[in-house]
């Protein structure tokens, strides 16, 4: 939150006080210090009949008459520089303006960075979300320890919270025998990553990963899977997805249980292992119906009696023990050996 003695609305209505109309009115509605919404150039162009280069004119001759009015302000940068070396000298752009300018003066504070050279701006990148920085030596750490961190995350392959993140950090930091940084340093710059984002249970992964920013029906039941650890029926899964859905959701949506039957049914991840029951391939279930399991669990084990099958067989599938002795009585597929024990029948 902005100090108490900072008025930032005040201090902008002083910085252009004085200015003649015109550039008033263009920095007024460049910066959407009245309405909250930005123009553009050639907005304010087409309104006064003019070329967008010179309406950049007016904003430019604006600015040089600000900008000796600085002396009178101090407080207010001084304020936005020691948080920028707070925050590891750099922020991204959308949460450092909410931070110091909350819901009302985010376009204040832009305008107040914009006019000051202590303050420089990084345009939207394909690795960067926009950011401001006072410090250029904290993009090129700030790289650094991303891209390690990616290397990481995709060797674990699962998200992280912040503190599994900040002691592969320290520990990397002791390896190198260099002086780790604060965690909030740390934290400003996976936040400025558009590489790695932040998903449920606020962890951190990379953005394509489902836990973090999954897409459809099939992702939502992975995430609903993954974080109860368990088999679902495919109507407990509906009511898992529904509850995710609603964490931080403005209307509560139903998902359909047959949506999910149908959508579980064509996706690889999820194999079933009962009547309507589904589970995580990655769990280590096996693909296929029962007597499916039954002949790869024999191929692997060689004979066995009906009680030692059942017990495998019941690992991988949710089934009556009965069910499997039904399978194991198909003549076709199975027989018994002189100590009374099943193996497959040869083709």
């Amino acid at each position: 939150m902005m100090e108490e003695s900072i008025n930032l609305n005040k201090i902008c209505q002083n910085l252009l006080e004085g200015l003649p109309s015109r550039a008033k009115e263009v920095i007024v509605r460049r910066f959407g210090l009245k309405t909250r919404e930005r123009e553009t150039l050639e907005a304010i162009g087409e309104d006064h009949n003019i070329t967008r280069e010179r309406v950049r004119q007016i904003e430019n001759d604006g600015f040089s008459k600000i900008i000796p009015k600085f002396n009178q302000h101090k407080q207010v940068f001084e304020y936005f520089n020691r948080y920028l070396k707070k925050e590891g000298g750099l922020k991204r752009e959308d949460i450092l303006l909410a931070k110091l300018g909350g819901q009302k003066f985010q376009n204040h504070v832009y305008f107040l960075l914009d006019l000051n050279e202590k303050f420089q701006r990084s345009s939207l990148s394909p690795e960067f979300y926009p950011f401001w920085t006072n410090d250029r030596n904290s993009q090129n750490l700030a790289k650094e320890i991303i891209n390690n961190l990616l290397k990481k995350l995709k060797e674990r392959n699962q998200p992280l919270s912040f503190s599994e993140i900040a002691k592969i950090y320290k520990s990397d930091s002791s390896a190198k025998k260099t002086k780790p940084l604060p965690s909030e340093f740390l934290l400003s710059y996976i936040e400025v990553s558009r590489d790695i984002e932040q998903g449920l249970d606020n962890l951190f992964g990379l953005k394509y990963w489902p836990e973090i920013n999954p897409r459809g029906i099939r992702d939502r039941a992975y995430l609903a899977f993954k974080k109860t650890s368990k088999p679902l029926h495919f109507v407990e899964a509906a009511s898992f997805i529904d509850r995710l859905d609603l964490q931080g959701a403005a209307e509560k949506r139903k998902t359909l249980p047959q949506t999910v039957h149908n959508e579980l049914i064509r996706d690889p991840r999820f194999v079933l292992v009962g009547r309507g029951i589904y589970a995580l391939k990655e769990w280590g279930y096996e693909p296929g119906i029962v007597r499916e399991i039954i002949e790869k669990t024999i191929e692997e084990r060689g004979p066995m009696t009906k009680e030692e099958i059942i017990k495998e067989v019941s690992k991988q599938r949710l089934v009556k023990p009965n069910t499997i002795l039904i399978n194991l009585q198909n003549k076709q597929f199975f027989i018994k050996n002189s100590e009374g024990k099943y193996l497959l029948k040869e083709a």
